[in-house]
């Protein structure tokens, strides 16, 4: 029997579907529903690696630890990873296939579309449910031909569609009545009801318009999410809106910062040292003022040269030199790790126009973008040499070896050599990676999730001058954050009216 499908559907980026996404795809779970999360088209530089070797968004890996499941290529069949402003890297079941600008991907969407089909059709024959993720907004005019990310495909697959919206942005009631508007008559009657997003307030103060709402469309309000507050989700792009908790405490810190650059990808490294504690981590944005810190890192790029020009024309590089001098430490992850070195080759034009770029020349080592990418899971362990000691703004000093357990993904085009390697800085299963600078004031690696481990995030902290790092468990953070979202839905949407759109019965408790 094919699986029942329910697809959510968005006004705007970023109204919540990832997250109302994952709060069904969790609370389908505890009901006994095999379920799995599908975005047929998804845009982001935020990315993970699955079990069978492809690349999908972080934001459907998210969502398949929410259904109990590994990552899967076909739970996130087409990937497009923006490189320049008008061009993408097109990524069909995890792997890469082109980069093209918008009007060669307009015409590649047949192709697209075949895919998206297809994967949906073997989830369907494998699970009970789909949920199903749309992409922006359905109400885009200029994408409404070959559609293949909204209600091109609620068509194709003839499932119903719940539009959410976010009030916290303003104009809720305009955002739901306006983008119902601008669709035909038949995505008109595909969609089965509404759900507002991050209220906040006395809900009795939002009734009369949610009364407003049901009578002028005919439409239900499914349910109104409160804000909840605290609450910590794998981002699918969009930096996070909040500061660091720790920026806003007394109790003595550790200051990080990073780069906001233009291309940052899987920024989403960064959430287990955004939510520590003793961590105020702070992402620069483009033209602000260079603040001293502890540690910079210099993230993941999709377009690597590209970014470390713009890292040049910010004032970066003179900032990273005078940080090194008073005994700062420096970490650069994948596109980072790549921007340390003596120089960046792109012979084939991968990611922007062929040709090669002079690295910040920090390690002794040069990468050249091949074809084929890196895309793998691996586990190791981290090994830091600190025999320097490193004092800072907490006065902190940690001198000494420390080894620490750790698990990630890499994600790469570039292949890095140089006798810096011979310092690693990581022994994972398949072989070394990374280096660490002579003076230990340096590491580089291509691992993604290099902070995840409690163990290894407190190695790392300790190296950058905090001593006495306190062990914070990431992973039992973000699922004890898929279970709130799945509590919200208990308390706050009409359960009965869900599970019959999917054809479910209640189940007994």
């Amino acid at each position: 029997m094919s699986a029942r499908t329910l697809m959510i559907q968005g006004t705007t980026s970023d109204a919540g579907k990832s997250l109302l996404v994952t709060a069904l795809c969790r609370w389908l779970l505890r009901q006994g529903v095999r379920v799995a999360p599908f975005k047929p088209q998804n845009m982001a530089l935020n990315s993970a690696v699955t079990a069978d070797g492809g690349e999908i968004g972080r934001a459907q890996a998210a969502q398949a630890l929410a259904c109990g499941l590994q990552p899967h290529t076909d739970m996130n069949p087409v990937l497009l990873k923006p490189n320049t402003d008008v061009g993408a890297q097109v990524i069909i079941h995890g792997h890469a296939v082109d980069t093209m600008d918008a009007r060669a991907y307009h015409d590649y969407k047949r192709t697209a579309r075949a895919a998206v089909l297809e994967s949906h059709n073997r989830l369907s024959d494998a699970f009970d449910t789909i949920i199903v993720e749309g992409a922006g907004s359905p109400a885009e005019i200029n994408l409404h031909a070959n559609d293949i990310a909204n209600m091109g495909f609620a068509e194709a697959v003839d499932c119903p569609v719940i539009l959410v919206a976010d009030i916290d942005r303003g104009g809720v009631f305009a955002h739901l009545v306006g983008t119902l508007a601008l669709l035909s008559e038949s995505e008109q009657a595909r969609v089965k009801g509404f759900v507002i997003h991050r209220f906040r307030g006395d809900i009795r103060l939002l009734q009369s318009g949610l009364e407003w709402l049901e009578q002028h469309t005919g439409k239900p309000v499914i349910g109104v999410l409160p804000w909840l507050h605290d609450l910590h989700l794998e981002a699918e792009d969009a930096l996070p809106r909040e500061p660091s908790p720790a920026s806003q405490s007394e109790t003595p810190c550790i200051r990080i910062i990073v780069p906001t650059l233009p291309r940052i990808s899987n920024h989403t490294d960064f959430d287990p040292l955004r939510l520590h504690p003793q961590v105020d981590l702070q992402f620069v944005a483009p033209n602000a003022a260079i603040p001293a810190a502890d540690l910079i890192i210099l993230p993941g790029s999709k377009s690597v040269r590209q970014d470390l020009a713009w890292l040049r024309e910010q004032g970066w590089e003179a900032a990273i030199q005078r940080h090194l001098r008073y005994g700062g430490r420096l970490i650069g992850i994948c596109g980072g790790f790549q921007m340390l070195g003596r120089a960046i080759h792109d012979p084939a034009g991968l990611e922007g126009d062929p040709g090669s770029s002079d690295g910040l020349g920090l390690l002794n080592l040069e990468t050249t973008l091949e074809p084929e990418k890196q895309l793998r899971n691996v586990r190791g362990r981290l090994t830091i040499n600190d025999a320097q000691g490193c004092t800072s703004v907490t006065g902190g000093r940690m001198p000494g070896a420390t080894e620490a357990e750790i698990s990630g993904y890499e994600i790469h085009a570039g292949v890095t050599r140089g006798p810096a390697l011979d310092r690693p800085a990581l022994q994972l299963s398949q072989g070394p990676d990374g280096a660490i600078s002579d003076d230990g004031l340096i590491l580089g690696s291509y691992l993604h999730g290099l902070f995840e481990s409690p163990s290894a995030c407190t190695a790392l902290l300790g190296w950058a001058g905090l001593s006495d790092a306190q062990p914070e468990d990431y992973l039992a953070l973000r699922e004890a954050a898929i279970e709130r979202l799945a509590d919200a839905v208990e308390q706050h949407l009409d359960t009965a009216r869900l599970l019959s759109l999917l054809g479910l019965k209640a189940v007994s408790t």
